[in-house]
């Protein structure tokens, strides 16, 4: 017998099968993760029209609400607050002086305006009007605006639309 040791080389590790689990791996992640969307403001947007408008608005119909860049909230330039806005629009809608729908609502902003403050004003105006269209329901159906059927909610929003007028951001800073 020898006295030498066999001398025997450590075993491999079959790699092969590392890329197959890294991929599936991958696939798995690629899969089951979900990607947040940023949503914006939801707003259904006018049929585009070439023809001018044939006649002017008048002032009298028109609620202006301004934003400055400084986030101070301005109605009919007055200072206002975002929980007066929701009153403040059903007296302009619901106004011996106009039609319901005449009623228009004037939203501008400056480019400095923070975001918060913009989305702030836009769901109040859109409390208002469902304020203004649970009341309507109430009176009419005797239940919520959201609890009426389709064609009722349709007839309600015909007789008391929402037309809010966004105008082109104000650039007072010159920035």
């Amino acid at each position: 017998m020898s006295d030498k040791k066999t001398r025997r080389e450590s075993p491999a590790v079959n790699a092969g099968s590392m890329a197959d689990i890294a991929f599936l791996l991958l696939i798995f992640f690629l899969v089951t993760t979900t990607i947040q969307e940023d949503k914006g403001v939801l707003v259904r947007l006018p049929v585009w029209d070439d023809a001018p408008i044939s006649e002017p608005i008048n002032e009298n119909n028109v609620l202006t609400v301004i934003i400055n860049s400084a986030d101070q909230l301005l109605v009919e330039n007055e200072p206002a607050t975002i929980a007066s806005i929701p009153v403040l629009l059903a007296d302009h809608v619901i106004s011996p002086l106009r039609k319901p729908t005449n009623a228009v609502v004037s939203l501008t902003h400056d480019r400095g305006t923070s975001y918060a403050s913009y989305l702030a004003v836009y769901d109040a105006l859109k409390l208002g009007y469902k304020n203004i269209w649970d009341e309507a329901a109430n009176r009419e159906f005797g239940k919520a605006f959201d609890l009426l059927e389709i064609e009722d909610q349709r007839n309600i929003r015909n007789t008391l639309p929402m037309v809010i007028s966004e105008a082109e951001p104000s650039d007072i800073l010159g920035s």
